[in-house]
């Protein structure tokens, strides 16, 4: 049934489930089906001066949040570059009423590099173009360095796009923790603050902009830890455009053990400009066709020797995907027919335990380290246990 975002929107507010998880392709409303969703739960009322800023009923983090900032190259005075912080309600809100800068530098050391330093900056004054000089306010921009652990400094220099996007969705990371930390406490005269009382509504769009396949598996995954540790009267409504993404959170927070109709939904954008809303079955291995993608990624990564950290977590949806379509209850199952497995339960608990450690390992220094030669080597043992020994494999590469 064709519908336009508004009523989508409420169809979201009616919902009673705690998250809503929903995919949606690019291009498809998610960003202004948020606009909605702030709209519906706090609209702005005409000519009210008192009336509280919508964060108190609803935060959302989306495409007009990563607005907020933007460079400042000044390649005409070959000034250093600095990432500038548009001042807004939320902004001041976060770095100047919260002061939660140094919180955001380590969330976001913690998904880049610990040598990777961002520095807010003090308030200053500049010559303005009419000789009056100019206030710069603090917490209005942000510099990054890489500390080297000697004398001489690496200097200030613009950070990738991919690292930009990290700072960012660490700033609201950052007031996702504060928020959550606040409202575990149950009786709202012992919070420590009482911003967040009435807040209803946590709208995260598409965070993974930019992002390679290590650090958005650890930002669903860490996504997923502060949402199944918030109290049962915050909702949460996740979109996205990534398979992965999707899968990451659908497993994490065990949406299939909640029954298949809770909170998955498929968001799509009618050739009218109208939209759809349906209800999504099981994770993105039960749709997109996103097992072949992985199968493909895992082949190339094999062939040419670039197994990192993150194909484990590939490799194992792929061994839970064929469990699921073979009947078998437990896709560790499946190893038995791994070469070198001698002893019922020996090899097979150990190649367990190592897809285990590298599928759900969120220590930073753990994701960073590249995997040995024996663990590569694993992965390829246990990817080839797949395609020669369960026709299933060989079925999809005779259909293909």
């Amino acid at each position: 049934m064709s519908q336009t975002l508004e009523q989508i929107a409420q169809t979201l507010h009616e919902t009673n489930n705690k998250v809503q998880l929903l995919y949606a392709f690019n291009g498809s409303g998610k960003t202004r089906l948020s606009r909605a969703m702030k709209e519906l739960v706090a609209p702005k009322a005409d000519g009210d001066e008192e009336a509280q800023p919508s964060r108190h009923k609803i935060l959302y983090y989306n495409a007009f949040t990563e607005d907020l900032f933007y460079w400042d190259n000044d390649l005409l005075a070959d000034a250093e570059p600095k990432l500038k912080i548009q001042p807004n309600s939320f902004t001041n809100w976060v770095l100047v009423d919260q002061g939660q800068e140094p919180n955001i530098a380590r969330n976001f050391q913690r998904y880049t590099n610990d040598k990777l330093t961002p520095r807010f900056n003090e308030e200053y004054t500049l010559p303005g173009p009419d000789g009056r000089e100019i206030t710069v306010p603090a917490l209005s921009e942000v510099t990054f360095s890489m500390e080297t652990g000697g004398d001489t400094p690496s200097g200030n220099f613009k950070i990738s796009k991919g690292e930009e996007s990290n700072f960012i969705w660490s700033v609201f990371y950052t007031l996702l923790e504060t928020v959550i930390d606040v409202l575990q406490e149950p009786e709202a005269e012992l919070r420590s603050t009482a911003d967040y009382d009435q807040l209803k509504y946590i709208f995260v769009d598409d965070p993974v902009t930019s992002l390679d396949e290590n650090h958005l598996i650890e930002l669903a995954v860490d996504l997923a830890a502060l949402i199944n540790r918030a109290p049962e009267g915050l909702k949460f409504i996740i979109t996205t455009h990534s398979p992965l993404f999707y899968n990451v959170l659908h497993n994490e927070l065990n949406l299939k053990q909640r029954g298949k109709k809770e909170g998955c939904r498929l968001l799509e954008q009618l050739e009218d400009g109208t939209f759809s809303l349906g209800t999504k079955h099981g994770d993105s291995n039960r749709s997109f066709s996103y097992h072949l993608y992985l199968r493909k990624v895992l082949a190339e990564a094999i062939e040419q020797n670039k197994i990192e950290r993150f194909h484990f977590m590939f490799l194992r949806n792929l061994y839970e995907k064929t469990a699921a379509f073979l009947g078998y209850q437990n896709w560790g199952d499946l190893l038995s027919t791994v070469p070198g497995v001698d002893a019922p339960g020996a090899r097979q608990g150990y190649l367990n335990r190592v897809m285990q450690f590298s599928s759900h390992s969120t220590l930073s220094g753990e994701q960073v380290r590249e995997p040995t030669e024996p663990e590569k080597r694993t992965v390829k043992l246990l990817f080839d246990n797949l395609i020669d020994n369960y026709g299933y494999w060989q079925q999809e590469a005779q259909d293909g």
